[in-house]
């Protein structure tokens, strides 16, 4: 299948246009980052409210409850009594048949800010109505941020609300709550209470944070692990399962763990700094000295069949309908015999 040639902006660009007081006749949102959208849709609503004077003039519709042409009909009509009207349709992308909004898209009008929200990729954007909408600017694409980039957003949105963070700490943040925006936004409204007047995020603020709630992390389960300690791994792990922790994700980052720890061995003898080698075997320099330490518990031979733990453990996740605690339980116990 051959890429599209259009490529659409990314939606962060409607907060820069917003900001300059300029709104869109239609917004179509689309993409697998719904943190975004969400957030998106947020600031069009608070951009447009000023100018709408009657609670008939703001509706938002679903795509499996109405026709494209009953949605463009309502958007063609006038406002009860206000200076526009705003019409949010989710889950747009239910609707078959979106060639109505060609004609739409090219004379839309100005009293009405239509918000079409498509959750989920567009194979095919060169195609209509998608090539119409990138033409007049309507198209805005919601894209999961991954990696280094979901620390820029990390460090960017600690910043927005007047305190900091360095890079590692975000990178540890995100390790701890995993990839979820949604989750992050959570952790970091917790913090931000926690830390009252203070305004740097530390490391001792995300530990000190998780010990007044009471809450286990990812960290929690790796140190008990790398003590051997069979009772307190089985109950850090549970409880982070009753939180909601995915098994998927456990066992991503004990692969990471472990993989680190058998990296460790290649570092001996070398002069690298502390920070340096903490990010080679892929934790925080804080927990460094840690991973030294259970790197001499740990021998090659039971990294090996640790690794293939952790393999059938992922498939028994993906293939089968074992229960969670029961997957973590026999990996935990075949980790720790």
């Amino acid at each position: 299948m051959a890429k599209s040639k259009i490529k659409a902006p990314s939606i962060n660009q409607i907060a820069e246009d917003l900001n300059t007081g300029r709104i869109f006749s239609v917004y179509y949102l689309f993409g697998e980052d719904s943190f975004s959208i969400d957030a998106s849709l947020e600031l069009i609503s608070k951009s447009v409210r000023p100018f709408i004077a009657s609670e008939f003039d703001k509706e938002v519709f679903y795509g499996d409850e109405k026709t494209l042409v009953e949605i463009l009909d309502y958007a063609a009509a006038f406002p009860f009594g206000s200076e526009k009207k705003l019409i949010i349709v989710k889950e747009f992308e239910k609707i078959r048949d979106k060639k109505g909004l060609i004609s739409y898209a090219k004379s839309p009008p100005d009293f009405t800010v239509l918000v079409l929200i498509h959750n989920g990729k567009i194979s095919n954007l060169d195609s209509e109505p998608f090539k119409t909408l990138a033409e007049r600017n309507y198209l805005f694409e919601a894209k999961e941020l991954k990696g280094e980039n979901l620390i820029d957003w990390v460090v960017s949105y600690v910043q927005n609300s007047g305190k900091s963070i360095d890079r590692e700490n975000a990178r540890l943040l995100v390790e701890i709550s995993g990839e979820n925006r949604d989750m992050l936004e959570s952790q970091l409204e917790k913090i931000s209470v926690f830390l009252g007047d203070k305004k740097e995020i530390t490391i001792n603020t995300i530990k000190d944070l998780s010990t007044s709630l009471k809450e286990y992390n990812i960290f929690d389960l790796q140190n008990a692990l790398s003590k051997k300690d069979k009772q307190e791994t089985l109950k850090i792990a549970f409880k982070m399962l009753d939180k909601g922790a995915e098994p998927t994700f456990i066992i991503y980052m004990l692969t990471r763990y472990f993989t680190g720890l058998s990296r460790i061995n290649e570092l001996k003898g070398k002069k690298i700094p502390e920070q340096a080698a903490a990010r080679i075997v892929g934790t925080h320099p804080y927990y460094y000295k840690d991973y030294l330490k259970a790197r001499t518990i740990y021998s090659d031979k039971d990294l090996f069949r640790i690794v293939k733990s952790l393999l059938k453990a992922d498939l028994s996740v993906k293939t089968t309908s074992t229960d969670n605690k029961s997957i973590i339980s026999v990996l935990l116990a075949e980790i720790l015999q």
